[in-house]
């Protein structure tokens, strides 16, 4: 029996609101990623670009599922618990799903 794998992946682009240090951005990064790692176990998140920036951030998150329509879910269900966070502004979410065919 051939088992299809599908892994999901999605970049948040994110907009800080009242950060002005790296240090303050950390604070407000670092809750999101733990919320979706408690929320999701089985996500993998970290945060993945703009480090130099204070007011920005790149968040990744990405699943592995033998269901691309749990891929999918999965990925949607991160999305809007990070856009509902009104300490920040969600500019873009980039949504991606592999398979073994790719």
């Amino acid at each position: 029996m051939i088992v299809q794998v599908y892994v999901g992946a999605l970049t948040l682009d994110l907009l800080l609101g009242d950060v002005r240090s790296l240090k303050q951005k950390r604070s407000v990064v670092r809750p999101i990623v733990a919320e979706l790692q408690r929320r999701f176990p089985g996500v993998a998140v970290a945060e993945t670009g703009n480090n130099d920036l204070y007011r920005r951030a790149e968040i990744g998150v990405a699943v592995v599922s033998a269901d691309a329509d749990n891929c999918s879910t999965v990925l949607n269900a991160c999305e809007r618990l990070v856009a509902g966070r009104p300490d920040i502004e969600l500019l873009s979410a980039r949504h991606r799903l592999f398979s073994d065919d790719d």
